[in-house]
């Protein structure tokens, strides 16, 4: 028989293996991060979004003294960054820069996403919320949105706009133009925001609708045209531009979007330690200053505000995508 000691000894031992997995699974956010983190990026190098996501990289690595490298991995409108970032290990070692095509438009676009985007992520912050723009050539005759829309009645099928892609931001804000003022707007999508951009500029295509982050600088220079933006407000970037609203068109509103997640499955605390330097980094006077004088507005919202604000833009743009008839195959 067991002694009152051996019983005691193997009680200890058993509430010390039993404790083991709770130990293992608790390591990691003690000292984490100890090695590099990768931030996939749904989109080409250059555009708006890239530009973030290496800003908020940047910081990152500053904070932890770790190296937060941006992965591109642009294709299907962000779906496949998408699927790359959600097949990843749940440890805190990879985030993803999602927005509202790979989050809230995606799922209704295609018929295979390859992830879903609350099932098979965990939100840490809304990063920020970019208005978007309708630019013009200069050659273009029009000078505000009214011009624009009374152009585009009277040569219907003759006015095209230009987009970072199919089924991006820009292009879900053409079509929801389109849908609002029964126009016939020709839409050509590019392979990312800058060589939309680039030919725009060029006069290969007369209008786009775009964030504002990669295309001040050349509205400032006046070679290219801005009609109005998205939004309750006037950027601060570009002060003279008008809003939609203020041009007639009160009705119209659509903004692009952008958050990190992490695979589900990362633990709480790690997301807890994410989400409070990234809203910090968020809050900080000159990346404050650094967005607005490029116009999107930074958020820093919990992971359940931003979970809810997922939800909402899913059943918006839902309904905008069916009565459109968009779809990526």
């Amino acid at each position: 028989m067991k002694s009152k000691l051996q019983w005691r000894a193997a009680g200890v031992a058993a509430l010390l293996l039993a404790g083991m997995p709770l130990l293992v699974q608790a390591q990691p956010t003690g000292n984490y991060p100890n090695r590099p983190i990768r931030m996939v990026m749904p989109f080409p190098p250059g555009g708006p979004t890239d530009i973030l996501g290496r800003m908020l990289a940047q910081r990152l690595t500053e904070v932890f003294g770790q190296n937060v490298l941006v992965d591109n991995r642009a294709g299907g409108g962000g779906a496949i960054g998408g699927q790359v970032a959600a097949k990843s290990p749940a440890d805190g070692y990879t985030l993803f820069l999602g927005g509202i095509t790979t989050l809230a438009t995606g799922p209704f676009l295609h018929k295979n996403l390859g992830f879903d985007p609350l099932k098979d992520f965990q939100t840490v912050t809304q990063a920020t919320l970019q208005p978007l723009m309708l630019m013009t050539h200069p050659t273009l005759p029009v000078k505000n949105v009214k011009e624009y829309v009374a152009l585009a009645k009277k040569r219907p099928g003759d006015i095209n706009y230009a987009t970072s892609g199919p089924a991006g931001s820009g292009h879900l804000a053409g079509e929801l133009f389109n849908y609002q003022l029964q126009l016939k707007l020709v839409h050509v999508p590019y392979k990312g925001a800058p060589p939309a951009l680039q030919d725009l500029t060029a006069g290969q295509v007369q209008s786009m609708f775009g964030t504002m982050l990669a295309a001040v600088p050349i509205v400032r220079n006046g070679r290219v045209r801005a009609l109005a933006v998205t939004g309750p407000k006037r950027s601060v970037a570009l002060p003279d531009v008008p809003t939609f609203a203020e041009s007639g068109f009160p009705q119209y509103d659509a903004s692009s979007w952008n958050g990190i997640l992490v695979p589900t499955g990362t633990p709480r605390a790690i997301i807890d330690r994410l989400h409070v330097e990234l809203v910090k980094i968020l809050k900080d006077p000159k990346v404050l200053e650094r967005l607005i004088n490029d116009g999107p507005m930074a958020i820093g919202n919990t992971p359940e505000e931003f979970t809810a604000f997922i939800r909402s833009e899913q059943a918006k743009w839902s309904k905008v995508i069916k009565a459109a008839d968009i779809r990526i195959e």
